[in-house]
Formats: C-alpha cells, sequence, structure tokens
C-alpha cells in the first residue's frame, strides 16, 4: 500500500439509489438528489485540487466537472487557484472524445491517464487539446497506485472521485480511497445490469472492505452517508 505521503487525500462523492444503482440498465444519467444536495457537491468541488472520473462516465455523461457557482470561481481565484480544480479522467485506450465537455466548458487544466497499450494516435491528438495533459501508468490498463503516485506529483492533494462504479472498485481494492460521501436518493431503479456504486469483479468474504460511519445527514428526501474506510 502506498504512503499517505506520497498520494493525495481520495474521497469518493456519490449519489444512488435506494437499491443502489448509479443509473439505469441503459446506462443513462438518472437525476437522484435535488438542489440542496447539488449545492453540496458544488462546494466539494471548489474546495478540491482535482476531480476524477473513468472514461465511462465521460462516454455516458459527458460531464464538465467545473464548478457551477460563480462567487465560489471568484474565491477560488482569490486565492490564487485556478477557477476550476484539475479534471482528471482514468482513461486506458484513450478513448475520450476531443469534443468532451471537459474540453469546451470551464478553464483550467486536464489530465487524461492512459496506459501504455493506447493508441499513439488518440493521445497525440488528447495531448494538444488546450491545458491538456497526457500521464502513462501502467501497460495494459491504468494503474491506479502508479497513478496516485504521479498525481501527486502534479500538486494533487485533494482529489475528489465522481464515478464511475468500474473506477470506484478499482480504488477501493487497491486501498486508495480514504472516505466515501454517498448520497442515498428516494427511488427505486431496478436492473441485474444496471450498474451500482462498486462494480468490477467483486471481493470474496475474506476480502470485504470495512467502513466507519461519521455521520448521517437528511437531505430533502434522502440522506447523505459519510464513511470513512478502516485500515487494513
Amino acid at each position: 500500500m502506498i504512503p499517505f505521503s506520497e498520494r493525495p487525500y481520495i474521497f469518493i462523492n456519490s449519489a444512488m439509489s435506494a437499491d443502489g444503482k448509479l443509473s439505469t440498465f441503459e446506462r443513462k444519467q438518472v437525476k437522484i438528489s435535488g438542489k440542496a444536495d447539488f449545492d453540496r457537491v458544488d462546494t466539494l468541488r471548489a474546495g478540491t485540487d482535482a476531480i476524477m472520473v473513468g472514461i465511462g462516465t465521460v462516454l455516458a455523461d459527458n460531464p464538465s466537472l467545473t464548478v457551477k457557482s460563480e462567487q465560489r470561481r471568484l474565491e477560488r481565484t482569490a486565492a490564487g487557484k485556478e477557477e476550476n480544480p484539475i479534471r482528471v479522467i482514468v482513461d486506458s485506450n484513450a478513448r475520450t472524445p476531443i469534443d468532451a465537455d471537459i474540453f469546451k466548458k470551464g478553464k483550467g487544466r486536464k489530465i487524461i491517464v492512459v496506459s501504455e497499450s493506447a493508441q499513439k494516435e488518440k493521445t497525440a491528438a488528447l495531448s494538444k487539446m488546450p491545458d491538456t495533459k497526457i500521464i502513462v501508468a501502467g501497460s495494459d490498463r491504468v494503474n491506479l497506485e502508479e497513478m496516485a503516485v504521479l498525481l501527486k506529483k502534479e500538486g494533487i492533494n485533494r482529489l475528489m472521485v465522481e464515478g464511475g462504479a468500474t473506477l470506484n472498485y478499482g480504488l477501493i481494492s487497491v486501498g486508495l480511497v480514504d472516505e466515501l460521501m454517498i448520497f442515498v436518493g428516494n427511488l427505486i431503479i431496478g436492473g441485474k445490469t444496471a450498474p451500482t456504486f462498486a462494480d468490477g469483479d467483486g471481493f470474496s468474504e475474506g476480502q470485504i472492505r470495512r467502513l466507519t460511519l461519521e455521520s448521517a445527514e437528511k437531505i430533502e428526501d434522502g440522506i447523505l452517508l459519510t464513511w470513512k474506510m478502516k485500515s487494513e
């Protein structure tokens, strides 16, 4: 396990249905929380060094990953920061579209993390996008532990993860997650193929990760659960 001093503090913020789904079986974005939770998330974004998602989230939802509040952007610039945190995409095969919203909406740096197996033409095209840096970590797929060390060297000390399910599982499985903030909404989505909070291969009974509940807060018609990961 990587020493904490060599990687960012990493927390996952997510919203899921009461039955643990992130979206429908069509993998289309569903509005799970309301205005109050959106404002909470914007506050979290404004207070981080970087926001990270996996390529699946980019292809399905095309998020901009920007700070929405003008006041919060002004507060960031007044503190000597860029308007928006660095936007990081974990993209083993360099599939990020060059017309993705992260390139079109909001000022600030972008980092695309690819593997050595990514097509050179695709990585070259992405590297030409404004304020964009390509980081290579891992051979066939992104090595998340190596990536974390490299992101720390980029000046990222506090990293917010906004999914998706595969990235969540991957980070948790290698011990890179410190905290979870999960908003549970008042809806049932269902579907055995609908993405859950943590997909991937899954843990055996002996590998199950344990959490410590820090707080439970009612927000509108849902509940925000804040957990800390227990030490291995």
